[in-house]
């Protein structure tokens, strides 16, 4: 019977999460846009989207907690995709001046970094939903606007990039649908670690 009422629980959700999402990434798309730019909005809803889900019902505390062997937690899975996103963003607008210098990064910015993906004293589940909301807009409203998508600029020297290799507007925002759906998965089994609860299945 316990299991019977598992199944009929996860099924709702999952058929909740896929509605939701289908009406998510049709109001992320204006009329007047089409094509390319279309895809890259309703992509970036959907998997946005997923992410967000996995905080659902979570207490600020629940937020912050490990509960695998990975050092990750939900909260700090979505302060790091702000941060991600709001850099790529500033990227194709500022170029690589915009992102941080790898090769002069100190203890205390690897700290930093480090902090990024964890939920510190004060910040609340709330507070970071909110800075993801903001720079989600800011992104929306770039990929409409943007005059070229071809737009490139030299990536910035980091040991994870290609020496002398540049991205073009479009190259950065399937990177950041990448990165995206990457964290939610991974928030996902987080999230389903800590109380049972999924995304799908």
């Amino acid at each position: 019977m316990t299991s019977t009422t598992t199944d009929v629980t996860t099924t709702s959700t999952t058929a909740n999460a896929a509605s939701s999402v289908t009406a998510e990434t049709a109001d992320a798309v204006p009329a007047t846009v089409t094509g390319e730019r279309a895809d890259f909005l309703e992509a970036l809803a959907k998997h946005r989207y997923f992410l967000r889900f996995t905080t659902r019902d979570l207490t600020d505390e629940q937020a912050g907690l490990r509960t695998t062997a990975s050092a990750l937690c939900v909260g700090g899975l979505v302060k790091h995709v702000t941060s991600m996103e709001r850099h790529w963003v500033d990227f194709i607008l500022e170029g690589p001046s915009a992102m941080p210098d790898f090769s002069t990064w100190t203890e205390a910015d690897l700290a930093r970094r480090a902090d990024e993906y964890r939920m510190l004293p004060g910040e609340t589940l709330a507070g970071v939903l909110a800075a993801y909301e903001e720079v989600a807009r800011r992104t929306d409203e770039l990929v409409v606007s943007l005059p070229d998508l071809d737009a490139a600029h030299p990536l910035p020297k980091a040991p994870w990039f290609q020496a002398d290799a540049s991205w073009s507007a479009r190259r950065v925002l399937l990177h950041v649908i990448a990165e995206t759906a990457q964290h939610a998965g991974h928030a996902d089994i987080i999230r389903e670690s800590l109380d049972g609860a999924k995304t799908m299945g």
